[in-house]
């Protein structure tokens, strides 16, 4: 390269270096004359021209910002835009001057420097925003905003499952919010590339700019929009950075209430380019180690990014440039809103209930600016707002919706990716809507099969809201304002091995097994069904006492009767170490309820039985669930089983809930208040009691889930007297997570305890 460069500069080169490029080669060259900056690209007409409008704009811009930008240097001939040849091979070479300076990524930025960019940015803008280019206003590609879809085709170089679904629900929220307000933003050529590595402090201690390779007809916000990532990625706090960015730039040149709007998508769209472009560089040339210099930062941003509400953001974004946050109803204005419709029956959780906007993985954004911790939400199984559940959803939607009685693939598809998962005898599927429309629907087909009415159920079970499900629920026909319990209904004890009749016992799962089988003989109706949940959700997240299910089971049989799973909460590896509660415990039932997570939140019930079950049910009158396995149902219960496989999410819950785990049982070594620490997976239950007894402590569980919810922590409380603080996130829950939970409440604790 040298020899191309004395070839065509013609002048005594003292010194040369080869400078970082992304995508062409920059040398620093030093003569006599002074320093350069020699850059040369790959032939093409499109970078040709390209090359040929960054030099006519430099040159436009040379009056007002001469040295704090780069100024072309014309050639021997007077070209300041060169075709070049050498080896054989076609380049296109420029000449710029050569500015002094340290750039913001060898300094600590102060306030002031980030000020001074603004205020440079808004002049510079002020002065692109007076040209025009039919070739900037032609060019598309993956560096600008506004084509934020063009970084698609480099998701699949993202190594990470976990990785790839945050840019893509990033990239959904741009569709959704930015897209469409797109045609109704000022545009404008902007610089579009104010990075910490292209933005330095000449030696005069003033804010310069190199590189203009990245110029972009676009909307003008997109300026700001990158300077603030760049500004921002490697701090502790990412907004304040960002903050006198924007103040000073709106101060030289004003923005638009609907530009701030969109500030915080379009940040987060730049960390997207950035990650991706820099996944591909990596795949394509893994030894351009400059073109990932950022990578690492981009990320932990991003993720911070999720923690912080876009209104929170955007209200910090109107009050920085002397705008009031936009008004919001209150919290009294929305409940009132809410009981002019709709029965104060239908209740709202914690004292000071919250009015949510918006959610996205393990956080949920409310209408005051909070951004808070899920820990509680077990429906979003992989996480609020999955990109890939909405997709599908979106999708299969615009295409084709209608009932069973029309054959489409998709039905069969998902029955066979579901059925897949469990043991071969369970091996038909029935889908509903809902876990309490498949509870129903299993005790009409138990009792079909057996031609038998009584049902056995488990002290404090609870298995959903239709008739037949609260009559098998004794968390609600128990409940002082419930209907009592039926005729046919069989209630045996829980089997807590913590607390319970036989608690103490040396296998009270056995115990509690050997009285449940007493009372089914005494029973005046003959057992159709025993049905329970692994862990026994409503009774205080109470694990079945081991042993127990192999024995109920078997005596169940023995009777004739059917063995159901409710596994609507503790299913598709939620516990960790297996994909269904029921394998936890060695057996395998003859029906299991699924529901909550298998469709994300999406309205989704099924149920799963033998071949023998469902050959009997076909005798009776016809089934039929008008939206039960819908073509959009399947496709979203499909992605969601996809998830599970491609993030490890079963996995997940198994380090994570391990982790977590030990966290509680640390605390409870230190406080006496916590005489239970049970569970398994992200499926956890935290029993509060009086210090040195057993006695249930319901106003502690119910402080300490409230100043949580101070806190910004979801997390909620259960249990016959409410005592049993309750945590089933989604299960893409973090180790972070989870210490942020447990110090929180820690602190909650020991505040008390003083």
């Amino acid at each position: 390269m040298l020899g191309l460069i004395k070839t065509y500069l013609n002048v005594e080169v003292l010194n040369f270096k080869k400078l970082n490029g992304y995508d062409n080669a920059n040398y620093l060259i030093e003569t006599k004359e002074g320093k350069f900056i020699f850059k040369t690209y790959p032939y093409s007409e499109k970078t040709f021209d390209l090359l040929q409008t960054e030099t006519d704009i430099l040159h436009s811009l040379h009056h007002k910002f001469n040295g704090r930008i780069p100024n072309p240097v014309p050639f021997e001939d007077g070209l300041y835009v060169k075709l070049m040849e050498w080896d054989g091979q076609k380049f296109i070479g420029r000449l710029l001057t050569f500015l002094e300076g340290e750039f913001f990524g060898k300094l600590n930025p102060e306030a002031a420097d980030y000020q001074g960019l603004g205020r440079f940015l808004a002049e510079l803008d002020l002065e692109l925003g007076k040209k025009s280019s039919y070739v900037l206003e032609s060019r598309k590609w993956e560096w600008d905003l506004q084509y934020l879809e063009l970084i698609g085709k480099y998701i699949g170089d993202i190594p990470s499952a976990k990785n790839r679904s945050t840019v893509k629900y990033f990239l959904q929220q741009y569709e959704e919010i930015v897209r469409p307000a797109l045609p109704h933003l000022r545009k404008s050529i902007i610089y579009n590339d104010a990075n910490e590595w292209n933005v330095m402090l000449n030696l005069d201690n003033q804010v310069s700019l190199i590189d203009f390779g990245d110029l972009a007809y676009t909307p003008l916000i997109n300026e700001l929009a990158v300077a603030m990532t760049y500004a921002a990625y490697d701090k502790e706090d990412y907004l304040q950075p960002c903050l006198e960015l924007l103040q000073a730039y709106h101060g030289i040149l004003p923005l638009e209430e609907k530009e701030l709007a969109l500030l915080y998508y379009l940040i987060a769209g730049r960390l997207c380019i950035s990650v991706c472009n820099a996944a591909h560089a990596r795949k394509a040339d893994p030894g351009n180690t400059y073109a990932s210099i950022s990578e690492d930062n981009a990320w932990k941003m991003l993720y911070a990014w999720l923690k912080i509400n876009p209104i929170a953001a955007e209200h910090a974004f109107r009050l920085a440039v002397g705008l009031s946050p936009r008004p919001i109803k209150t919290l009294d204005e929305s409940l009132s809103y809410r009981h002019q419709y709709l029965s104060k029956i239908l209740s709202v959780s914690y004292s000071k209930p919250i009015h949510m906007e918006r959610a996205a993985f393990q956080y949920m954004y409310d209408a005051q600016g909070n951004a808070f911790l899920d820990a509680y939400n077990n429906i979003p199984h992989v996480g609020h707002s999955h990109p890939k559940v909405v997709d599908a959803g979106q999708r299969q939607m615009a295409k084709l919706n209608t009932n069973t009685r029309y054959l489409y693939d998709l039905l069969p598809q998902y029955a066979e990716k579901l059925l897949a998962k469990f043991p071969p005898s369970l091996n038909r599927v029935f889908f509903v809507n809902s876990g309490s429309a498949a509870s129903d629907l299993a005790i009409r087909m138990a009792k079909w099969y057996t031609q038998r009415e009584g049902v056995a159920v488990i002290e404090h079970g609870y298995h959903g809201n239709t008739q037949i499900s609260i009559d098998i629920s004794d968390y609600k026909f128990s409940n002082p304002k419930g209907q009592g319990q039926k005729d046919y209904i069989l209630k045996v004890p829980i089997p807590d091995a913590y607390r319970g009749k036989y608690a103490g016992a040396e296998y009270p799962g056995s115990a509690y097994a050997k009285e449940a089988a007493k009372l089914m003989d005494g029973f005046t109706w003959p057992i159709a069904a025993f049905i329970a949940e692994p862990i026994v959700g409503c009774g205080g997240q109470v694990p079945l006492a081991q042993g127990y299910l192999q024995e109920v089971y078997s005596a169940v049989r023995e009777r004739a009767g059917l063995c159901i799973s409710d596994e609507v909460q503790t299913g598709f590896g939620r516990v960790g170490d297996y994909f269904w509660g029921f394998e936890q415990h060695g057996v395998v039932p003859d029906m299991v309820i699924l529901g909550k997570p298998m469709g994300n939140g999406h309205p989704m019930g099924a149920v799963v039985c033998t071949q023998e079950i469902a050959a009997s049910f076909e005798k009776g009158v016809e089934f039929f669930s008008s939206f039960g396995g819908n073509p959009v149902s399947c496709a979203i219960g499909l992605a969601v089983l996809e998830i599970i496989e491609e993030e490890g999410l079963q996995e997940n819950a198994k380090i994570v809930g391990n982790y977590y785990k030990s966290l509680f049982e640390e605390l409870q070594q230190q406080h006496k208040c916590i005489g239970n620490v049970r569970g398994s997976g992200l499926f956890l239950g935290v029993d509060l009691v009086k210090p040195g007894t057993k006695e249930e402590d319901e106003q502690l569980a119910k402080w300490i889930k409230n100043q949580l919810r101070g806190k910004y922590i979801l997390i909620s409380t259960d249990g016959p007297k409410d005592s049993v603080l309750k945590t089933k996130p989604p299960l893409i829950f973090t180790k972070e997570n989870a210490l942020q939970v447990v110090e929180e409440m820690e602190r909650i604790l020991y505040d008390l305890e003083r």
